[in-house]
């Protein structure tokens, strides 16, 4: 039985491309380098998409060491948005990655809503890229420090600006979990342009060395990501896609296609593997053959069909 993979996340408009996957298996920003980098190790060809490093204005040199610390059923993560910075990744990895037959899509960031317009300015001149993903999840620097995405009011501003100068390809918008109401934010983002949101981005965390009475990261807070937070992110990605009309990419905690197929069923159109390509390189390709197995199996003709179709008790008792 051939099952149809595919999806679509963004319809072609006047002079805006759409967005359309061969399948909904994406890697997340950060979990995957620039892409390039695990070509040895896994087909591109076969993955959805690839959402590369995130991307700033100028070259960022990170946090201080150590970056990574496993906790309990998860990962937390101090990175400090690392990267060679857009030019460089223009002129010296998205070259490469225009051989292989999968979306790349450009992870955005700024600290300012005019550094996250330069970089859209520059990846617009470039070619070679499917989509944006406007990680929003950064301090405004013009605002006191407050991230562009826990006030609604910041977050219009900086998508209604990003969707001005994205003038070619389609914007995602990746939400953060920390904050009160998630469903207000997404509001903001798809009032203002987006075209997609990603749900979402690693909560705030920490951990300790009790021993030596120090942060395990080399700053004391940093993100958590992997399966602990998996119940988390599908209940944010049933309430995001209850909310808005826009596509929803879920991601939060993915390593099985059972994982995967379950963020679909609460709403989510296409998912996101993260964490689990630091235990396995190919973990998404496993994904995307898992969750194809599954379609077959239940004689699925189109992984769509499964989209959104989570029953509620009131539904189960009638």
């Amino acid at each position: 039985m051939q099952v149809d993979l595919s999806v679509e996340l963004a319809p072609p408009s006047a002079g805006l491309a759409g967005l359309r996957l061969k399948n909904p298996i994406l890697v997340a920003s950060g979990t995957f380098g620039y892409g390039v980098e695990f070509a040895s190790l896994v087909d591109l060809n076969r993955l959805g998409g690839i959402v590369v490093k995130g991307l700033s204005a100028q070259p960022i040199e990170g946090a201080p060491a150590p970056r990574l610390c496993e906790t309990p059923a998860g990962m937390l993560n101090a990175v400090g948005l690392q990267n060679i910075g857009v030019r460089r990744f223009i002129a010296e990895k998205l070259p490469a990655l225009r051989q292989y037959d999968t979306a790349i899509i450009a992870n955005v960031f700024g600290h300012t809503v005019e550094e996250y317009v330069e970089v859209i300015g520059q990846l617009e001149q470039a070619e070679g890229l499917a989509a944006y993903e406007l990680n929003i999840s950064c301090p405004n620097v013009k605002k006191g420090g407050m991230q562009f995405g826990i006030d609604p009011n910041l977050t219009r501003e900086v998508v209604s600006a990003a969707r001005r100068a994205a003038a070619r390809r389609p914007l995602m918008v990746k939400l953060s979990p920390n904050v009160t109401d998630i469903a207000a934010l997404a509001r903001a983002a798809a009032e203002a342009g987006a075209d997609a949101l990603s749900v979402a981005n690693t909560w705030t965390g920490m951990a300790i060395d009790l021993e030596a009475r120090r942060s395990r990261l080399g700053q004391p807070t940093g993100g958590l990501s992997g399966p602990a937070i998996k119940p988390l992110a599908l209940r944010m990605v049933w309430e995001v896609a209850r909310a808005v009309r826009v596509p929803v990419i879920g991601l939060g905690g993915i390593a099985t296609g059972a994982d995967a197929l379950e963020f679909l069923v609460a709403g989510a159109q296409a998912v996101q593997v993260g964490t689990a390509n630091f235990v396995q390189p190919s973990a998404a390709v496993r994904i995307l053959e898992e969750v194809e197995n599954y379609c077959r199996k239940n004689r699925i003709a189109k992984v769509t069909e499964l989209c959104g179709t989570l029953k509620t008790d009131t539904e189960k008792r009638s």
